[in-house]
């Protein structure tokens, strides 16, 4: 039922293709038309709030969010659940709480952000560091994906056919951003989050009338074919081999709804809106379209489960990577009419363009910190300079990520993400938090909170399941697993908050009583924005 036929295949081929010369298309088309430094970094703030929106729900919907909580879903029943609206409340969290006031401060990156209370060449260079450290990791673990899913899709083994799909969709990485700028990666994000959202609908409607439109059928059959019962509707599956199972629960789900929240390629889309209505109007189209593919994603990989069972998704991935494409294809029954197989055509496109685009935003907020945030700080440099210097910087750092990519395809890249997240969480939320809302906050406990949270959650990683101990870890044949959660977030985001705090407490009372006034001076710009003239 869930084998990919020839047709299917070539379909899926021809639509990769496609996909791949209208995107460049579409870049050349809506990227720059000169070096302007508001149009490459903000597309002017000319985006609409439902396309800023459906941008901002774009970078939610990333190859983690399909891929990854699709797989626990299926796997694991309630617990991908509780994961999946986590990724919901995440987004709620950066909408109540950090919107608005990163719209007011910010200008282009998160250095912007946080320069604008506490400036300083270190600062900026800090947080363009942890920019770079919280996004390639994640680049890595999509980029790699793309070979993975080509090679599922299409039904290659080859290794050097898989290495050539990662080289190629890196190249189109650099491409997108460098080419498009802002406008035009937010107009990738857009169409994948069009696509994807449409044949998903479809999918789930397929999903349940299967089973007559009941979703307590459907989650009965999902039950029994896990094998694990009622214990699948129950929570405490995914983290059953481990020695604190609910304490490993709220770790990860603190990494998601902190660390998505923050991450930079999201927070820069706040940047992009010409206002704080504007902000607060995409914010809610993010949310709902969010929501809603929750809900889709949630029927498809339960659908998976209840249609081939745990042991049909595990045979494919052990880690579940595969059962969205799955749930899918089980949906359309033993053979795909025409009809059927474009729908199923769409469902693989919209995934393949979801790893491209999940990758060119990260790519270009990383270009866009380098150039802006450590060259152009350093001296005086002309737009049409630093542009240029943005562009070549999405190649300094795209050309690593292709390499890393091709090295780490063939191990667990489970390490990586959860990485991102837990350096979002622990080292960007609370810069964010102190620096926005904190008067007494000095510059010395910025750089002490994203410096102590980085290395906090760089350390504690090395020893987590996720890199060694286990045959699904990235080191499967040694064990140095000495930290009993698998993500590192109920440790090192209290010590990132900490590391802050005592930074802060140690800078002297000269110090804090000076970035209070600093505060005072500028609080109605950080929580109201700017003051609008009065009319006549």
């Amino acid at each position: 039922m869930t084998d990919f036929n020839g047709t299917a295949q070539a379909w899926s081929l021809v639509a990769f293709s496609t996909v791949v010369t209208l995107t460049l298309l579409l870049c050349v088309l809506t990227g720059p038309d000169r070096d302007d430094l508001d149009e490459f970094y903000t597309g002017y703030r000319s985006l609409s709030p439902l396309r800023n929106g459906l941008a901002i729900a774009g970078d939610y919907i990333s190859a983690a969010t399909v891929l990854t909580i699709g797989g626990v879903i299926a796997l694991c029943g309630y617990d991908g659940v509780v994961l999946a609206l986590s990724t919901l409340l995440s987004l709620l969290l950066l909408m109540v709480l950090l919107a608005e006031p990163l719209h007011h401060t910010g200008r282009f990156t998160m250095g912007d952000a946080l320069g604008r209370r506490l400036p300083g060449r270190a600062v900026r260079i800090t947080a363009c560091a942890v920019t770079l450290a919280a996004l390639v990791p994640m680049m890595v673990v999509q980029l790699a994906g793309v070979g993975q899913l080509l090679a599922f899709i299409l039904g290659f083994h080859d290794s050097a056919m898989r290495t050539g799909c990662v080289v190629g969709a890196g190249a189109l990485m650099i491409t997108y951003a460098a080419i498009g700028g802002m406008r035009g990666t937010a107009l990738i994000q857009i169409l994948k989050t069009v696509v994807l959202l449409g044949s998903g609908l479809i999918v789930a409607a397929l999903v349940l009338h299967t089973f007559g439109w009941s979703p307590r059928t459907l989650f009965q059959a999902a039950a029994r074919g896990s094998g694990a019962g009622d214990g699948f509707l129950r929570y405490g599956l995914q983290f059953a081999s481990g020695p604190h199972r609910g304490l490993d629960m709220v770790s990860t789900q603190c990494a998601i709804v902190l660390g998505g929240a923050c991450l930079p390629h999201v927070t820069m889309r706040m940047y992009t809106a010409g206002s704080a209505r504007q902000v607060r109007r995409a914010m809610s189209w993010a949310v709902s379209t969010v929501t809603l593919f929750i809900a889709v994603i949630t029927v498809v990989a339960v659908g998976a489960t209840a249609l081939i069972g745990r042991t049909g998704v595990a045979a494919a991935d052990p880690r579940g990577n595969t059962a969205y494409l799955l749930g899918a294809r089980a949906a359309f029954g033993m053979r795909l009419s025409r009809a059927e197989s474009l729908v199923f055509t769409a469902v693989t496109t919209a995934i393949f363009l979801t790893l491209l685009a999940s990758v060119a935003s990260m790519t270009l907020a990383c270009a866009n910190s380098l150039a802006h945030d450590v060259v152009a700080t350093r001296r005086p440099t002309p737009p049409q300079r630093e542009t240029a210097l943005a562009r070549l910087a999405a190649l300094a750092v795209g050309l690593p990520v292709i390499a890393l990519a091709v090295l780490a395809q063939h191990r667990s890249l489970q390490p990586l993400a959860t990485l991102s997240f837990c350096l979002g969480a622990s080292a960007i939320a609370p810069a964010l938090v102190y620096s926005l809302f904190w008067r007494r906050y000095t510059r010395a406990g910025l750089l002490c909170t994203l410096i102590g949270g980085s290395v906090s959650v760089l350390v504690l990683i090395t020893g987590t399941n996720l890199v060694s101990g286990t045959p699904q870890s990235a080191f499967p044949d040694v064990d140095f697993n000495w930290f009993p959660f698998t993500t590192t977030a109920l440790v090192s985001v209290p010590a990132g908050f900490l590391c802050g705090l005592f930074g802060t407490l140690l800078s002297g009372r000269r110090a804090t009583a000076r970035e209070r006034e600093r505060y005072e001076a500028m609080e109605h710009l950080l929580l109201a924005g700017p003051a609008r003239p009065k009319s006549g």
